[in-house]
């Protein structure tokens, strides 16, 4: 059996890295509900930069090579959409909590196949426009507008969901002219000379737990993208991207016992209906690429 077929430990590695990912979700909710969310997402990508550079450094050819694109913009708006997209995703964990965020955010993969058209060119049938609709109707079903207040805040982790979509396009964009390490690379030091301008300003003292859970965070954030890294090495990215959804499993989970969220039946609903959509996709994408 060769690395690219052993679908199991794949699955295995994929598993694993919704759970550490969940984990880093709820130490973020906590973190940011005690300082500021610039603060606190820019000692984490510190440490993820820290991280990417020894990983470039380890490689063939070291940091020179890593940082050799043929497409800077391209690389420099990627780092900065997903460093854009974690400060808003973390600002939705405080004003959502995690179990409504996460429940909208599931929609990203719909917003992929929607934008891989005008974005990538890509052709996308009458079924998986069937799937997006029926998707966005469970987002309808999730934030019950017109049946109860409407929280603008509901926009702000679906305006995270839209910026990681477009971050993942443009991620597919530029494997066509830079490796997935020369990516990698720019996206963890983009993003932290980005925050570090923006977030420096926003210094709060953190007493000493925090700074363990801040530890921790960064350790996480390290270890989910080499688990991630790991699992698109031993298995096709088709066959272990479903199994991404367990991190709306996972957080739910830890934002019910945890922070005492509550699951509403409409949540749930509309979870399952955006998530049956979104796997559909995934399926006729693997067989339009087939």
């Amino acid at each position: 059996m060769t690395a690219k077929q052993n679908t199991r430990l794949g699955i295995a590695l994929m598993v694993a890295t919704t759970l550490v990912f969940a984990l880093q979700d709820g130490i973020s909710r906590h973190l940011a509900g005690e300082y500021n969310v610039l603060m606190v997402v820019m000692i984490r990508y510190w440490f993820f930069a820290a991280f990417v550079m020894m990983l470039a450094a380890r490689q063939a050819g070291g940091l020179r090579r890593a940082a050799a694109t043929r497409q800077p913009a391209v690389q420099i708006l990627r780092g900065l959409l997903l460093a854009g997209e974690v400060c808003v995703m973390v600002l939705a964990f405080v004003l959502l909590g995690l179990v409504e965020t996460h429940a909208v955010f599931a929609t990203y993969p719909l917003l992929v196949a929607a934008l891989s058209g005008p974005v990538l060119g890509e052709a996308v049938g009458w079924r998986r426009w069937g799937a997006i609709a029926i998707g966005f109707a469970g987002v309808l079903i999730i934030l019950q507008p017109g049946l109860r207040v409407f929280q603008p805040a509901a926009f702000v982790p679906l305006l995270a969901a839209s910026m990681f979509a477009l971050y993942a396009l443009l991620t597919r964009y530029a494997a066509r002219r830079d490796s997935a390490a020369v990516s990698f690379f720019w996206t963890g030091t983009t993003g932290a000379v980005a925050l570090t301008a923006a977030g420096v300003w926003t210094w709060q003292p953190m007493t000493g737990g925090d700074w363990g859970w801040m530890a921790t965070l960064c350790v996480t954030a390290a270890l989910g993208h080499w688990l991630l890294i790991k699992t698109y090495d031993v298995a096709e990215a088709g066959a272990v991207q479903p199994f991404a959804y367990l991190q709306l499993v996972f957080t739910a989970a830890l934002g019910i016992t945890v922070f005492g969220e509550s699951l509403r039946p409409n949540v749930a609903l509309g979870t399952a209906v955006v998530v049956g959509a979104g796997l559909f996709t995934l399926w006729r994408g693997r067989q339009a690429a087939r």
